[in-house]
């Protein structure tokens, strides 16, 4: 047994100690909404925080979690950042297809926990490796700054 904190829920899953954590995700717990890209840890469309920090969940093995907090897609929204960053990219369309959006909310959310105020090369650098096949790039960059200056003036942030 493999016992995983999820979303802030303890689950105790009967899997192999070497399957990746995105199919015991999407496929024992039913958590969908991270996705399968290329399984290689090249498109980002897997990523789900581990303690905070974004990782490709296609090759990151169950065994590997121990005990740290598992934030998906289904519950970033639920964080200061992962809310900002949902709220930007609604208001910014940025979603064309989709697909890679659960991945690149991730990435995002995890850069302004830790970098409320990035700079290009910040952006660039914490989205590396987060694909997407639509082009929605110039999008993705605008929500993040616009999360961003919406963290900065949120109540009880510093100046």
């Amino acid at each position: 047994m493999t016992s995983l904190r999820i979303n802030g829920k303890q689950y105790e899953l009967d899997v192999p100690d070497d399957m990746p954590l995105l199919w015991a995700l999407r496929d024992v717990v039913g958590l969908t909404g991270t996705k399968f890209g290329c399984g290689m840890a090249l498109c980002g469309a897997c990523t789900v925080h581990l303690d905070g920090r974004p990782v490709r969940s296609c090759v990151t093995p169950v065994s590997a979690v121990g005990s740290a907090n598992i934030t998906t897609i289904e519950a970033i929204g639920q964080t200061p950042s992962g809310a900002k960053v949902q709220q930007a990219w609604l208001d910014l369309e940025v979603v064309q297809c989709g697909y890679c959006q659960p991945g690149q909310i991730m990435s995002a959310a995890a850069l302004l926990a830790g970098n409320p105020n990035p700079g290009d090369a910040d952006i660039d650098a914490a989205m590396a490796g987060n694909l997407c096949r639509c082009g929605t790039y110039p999008r993705i960059r605008a929500a993040i700054k616009r999360a961003a200056r919406a963290t900065s003036t949120a109540p009880g942030a510093s100046s």
